[in-house]
């Protein structure tokens, strides 16, 4: 089981799957790993069922303890310090017939107020550009026409190998077979304008990015030890705009970090309504231990969260439903997926608008020009 715990919510949610998977195979050995099996190694192991917790620097044991069980002796925890996390762990999924997700980057420097990432994860670390084109052609040999480019800060890529992020967008961009990329997410100070620049020319990387904001008030922004300003991240947005005219941009949102008063979410609000993301993340503060935010004055309560979730959530499907508006008529490409429901098949145009026809086996994995209605 490979967990997040970005949220506590998110920790709930894993602790709840380990012990549905127990009650379902209780004689399964269970391996638990990825950032909560890092954070919080004894509370899983008390957890009924737990064969092995394995750390972010012990991934490279799984498929070994799943085949072969612990070694005599050994602990059933595998895990140290988020600071003796210094390898790479190649990973790319494969068996779909559409689409890959290639991971590139792992770790982040960051450190912002809010976040236990890097406490799971470790410093920032990638792959050098001809292992990842190496990967990249053996996911176009499985057929794959498209590749999301993956990480914990994918934009920081090049730091271990001397690279950088635009030369591995070009390198990728030249392997045969693969039609486009996405970028999962990139933080706004490392959109740089190069990296625009060039993905407008008419690379294979799609007009698509999600862009964590966070908080659309400078206050708060400066609080979480975010790296711009909000005057900085609507430059960036309008420049996005200018090179490419029907970009898709989701934002990440957090509600209710310490001390945002009503009048910080309104300025938030009042932001998002300007910059008119195609879509919100909305994610109420989480308290985390071992960060500087569980530790400030002026927590907000729950009931407070909640309602600004709402609001925000409602300016969302406005801002969805403009977005999708502002595309009727267009033509636009779609790559059909093998996905089936109700008779009907789905795919997705290059600015991520979700498109569905009757199922046609022929289509799958083929890119088709449509018009949007």
């Amino acid at each position: 089981i490979n967990t997040c715990s970005v949220t506590e919510h998110a920790d709930k949610k894993c602790r709840n799957m380990i012990r549905r998977m127990h009650k379902n195979n209780p004689d399964a050995r269970i391996i638990v790993t990825g950032c909560y099996a890092q954070l919080q190694p004894d509370i899983i192991r008390g957890i009924e069922g737990v064969y092995a917790v394995v750390g972010a620097d012990y991934k490279h044991r799984v498929t070994d303890i799943v085949l072969n069980g612990l070694h005599p002796g050994e602990n059933n925890i595998l895990s140290g310090s988020y600071q003796d996390a210094k390898s790479f762990f190649p990973a790319y999924s494969s068996g779909e017939r559409t689409r890959s997700f290639l991971k590139v980057q792992d770790g982040c420097d960051y450190h912002c107020t809010y976040c236990t990432v890097p406490l799971a994860r470790g410093d920032s670390r990638n792959p050098s550009i001809a292992s990842l084109v190496e990967q990249a052609h053996k996911i176009a040999a499985e057929g794959i026409k498209e590749i999301v480019l993956t990480g914990v800060n994918t934009g920081d890529f090049g730091k271990t190998t001397g690279e950088s992020f635009l030369d591995l967008l070009k390198a990728l961009n030249d392997v045969e077979g693969i039609e486009r990329y996405r970028i999962s997410s990139i933080e706004p100070n490392l959109l740089i304008p190069e990296v625009i620049d060039w993905i407008a020319a008419g690379s294979k990387i799609l007009p698509h990015f999600h862009i964590p904001l966070q908080s659309g008030c400078d206050k708060i922004l400066k609080a979480m030890h975010r790296r711009y300003t909000t005057a900085m991240f609507a430059e960036k947005i309008a420049f996005l705009r200018i090179k490419m005219g029907h970009v898709f941009f989701g934002i990440d949102v957090i509600v209710g970090f310490p001390g945002e008063t009503d009048e910080d979410f309104m300025t938030t609000y009042l932001f998002l309504e300007a910059i008119k993301p195609a879509f919100i993340h909305i994610f109420p503060y989480s308290r985390r231990s071992n960060t500087p935010a569980a530790q400030m004055k002026d927590q907000v309560q729950e009931c407070i969260k909640t309602k600004r979730v709402q609001m925000l959530e409602e300016l969302c499907q406005m801002l969805h439903s403009d977005f999708y508006k502002a595309n009727e008529g267009r033509q636009e490409q779609v790559l059909f997926e093998s996905f089936i429901k109700g008779g009907q098949m789905f795919g997705y145009t290059r600015n991520y608008i979700k498109v569905e026809r009757p199922f046609d086996s022929n289509l799958i994995g083929k890119v088709v020009e449509v018009t949007l209605p």
